[in-house]
């Protein structure tokens, strides 16, 4: 990659509270007073700069956080929302009207999958589901009436990767918008480098850190956040999926740690994947050159940053799946919970959890099998120690 840095992005930003604090002040309100009813009509129409009319509209708590976040990947402008799902859904109800078509990769996260699946045809939005690391078939499965080409760089769960640069390619010769869900590589990939329209996260994962706060974002040119704000048709400002302030300033203050947490999420991963694999076991990881994408991922990644936390293990069978993520709950090892990036290890079966809305003959026909457990590494200090833990509970049920 280039010499783009995301985290020095985030660095040079500095806020100033409103009595001086190093943590700009948060606005704990839903309305704001004017002066002038001028100004009030000049900052509905969007041009009063400086001016907040509606919390729906904008706080200064949600634009600080949404700067931050445009810096970190490298775009014009950012827009928060109150779940990654109310940043995704915006997105592409803004980009897409009746009887147009989407192209996504078959391997997405279960709400996406089951937005586009089942909620869009209701507004005759229809999609086509391909193998995205497959570009002819990308290409294939374009239409005259396609809108949008939509991957993760990383999918969840299989771990695929996506050549952004090659989809982008793709979508500037169709005229189509390429989305791109990071959540999975936040500071490793910038997708806006590599050619991606736009970039949306689920802030709740890795860049908030703590499970503590529900959050997501659109990364993208200022005329795009523009038109999702817009106040007679843009997405988001109608559907309504507004960040709290108090939780916007939450995510700021964590997105300040992201580097230092990304690295040992990276480093930890690697280390138990390079041990699991050595051991015998089916694991998947894009860090290990038996990853079918490893060199076009490490290609795309700022090495600082590695390969990311996500990790898959086979064990066999959902029996052998649930007996050993209990176990390693009981033994303090981590959480059987879905979602990612926390501090401590989270694990789950996803078919039977997260990506539970893909009917079971898809799932069987992308290769998401039954024994299949995704693991989120957390920030153990001690990671050989962490190995050791796990091994014997793999040990302790013959799955080594």
């Amino acid at each position: 990659m280039s010499t783009f840095n995301p985290a020095d992005n985030i660095q040079d930003l500095q806020y100033f509270g409103e009595f001086g604090g190093v943590n700009p002040s948060i606005s704990d309100s839903s309305t704001y007073t004017f002066l002038s009813a001028k100004t009030m009509f000049d900052t509905f129409e969007g041009n009063a700069e400086g001016c907040y009319l509606y919390s729906r509209h904008s706080s200064p708590s949600n634009l600080y956080l949404g700067q931050a976040l445009a810096a970190m990947e490298g775009t014009e402008a950012a827009n928060v929302a109150a779940s990654g799902m109310g940043a995704i859904t915006p997105v592409l109800m803004q980009l897409c009207g009746a009887g147009d078509h989407i192209v996504s990769s078959r391997t997405i996260y279960g709400g996406t999958y089951a937005f586009l699946k089942n909620f869009a045809p209701k507004f005759n939005i229809s999609t086509t589901f391909i193998d995205i690391t497959k570009l002819d078939k990308v290409e294939a499965a374009i239409t005259p009436n396609t809108k949008v080409l939509y991957c993760e760089t990383v999918s969840n769960p299989l771990l695929e990767v996506a050549d952004i640069e090659g989809l982008a390619k793709i979508a500037k010769k169709h005229n189509l918008k390429l989305v791109v869900d990071n959540t999975f590589s936040p500071l490793s990939v910038a997708p806006g480098k590599l050619g991606a329209d736009v970039v949306i996260h689920s802030l709740t994962k890795f860049i908030n850190g703590s499970s503590d706060t529900v959050g997501g974002v659109v990364c993208g040119t200022q005329q795009f956040i523009d038109d999702l704000r817009n106040v007679n048709d843009g997405a988001s400002m109608l559907l309504g999926p507004t960040m709290d302030s108090l939780r916007a300033a939450s995510i700021l203050k964590n997105l300040r740690t992201l580097h230092i947490r990304m690295k040992q999420h990276s480093h930890n991963a690697m280390y138990l994947a390079q041990k699991f694999e050595k051991d015998g076991l089916k694991v998947v990881y894009p860090g290990l050159e038996s990853h079918s994408s490893h060199k076009l991922y490490a290609s795309m990644i700022n090495p600082e940053y590695g390969f990311g936390g996500m990790m898959t293990i086979d064990v066999g069978s959902l029996d052998k799946a649930n007996e050993l993520m209990e176990l390693m709950q009981e033994k303090n090892l981590g959480y059987l919970a879905v979602s990612l990036g926390f501090y401590k290890t989270l694990f789950s079966a996803p078919g039977t959890s997260t990506s539970s809305e893909i009917p079971l003959e898809e799932q069987q026909e992308m290769g998401l099998t039954d024994g299949l457990i995704r693991f989120s590494i957390g920030l153990d200090n001690d990671i050989e120690r962490t190995y050791q833990m796990m091994k014997h509970c793999m040990m302790e049920l013959n799955i080594l």
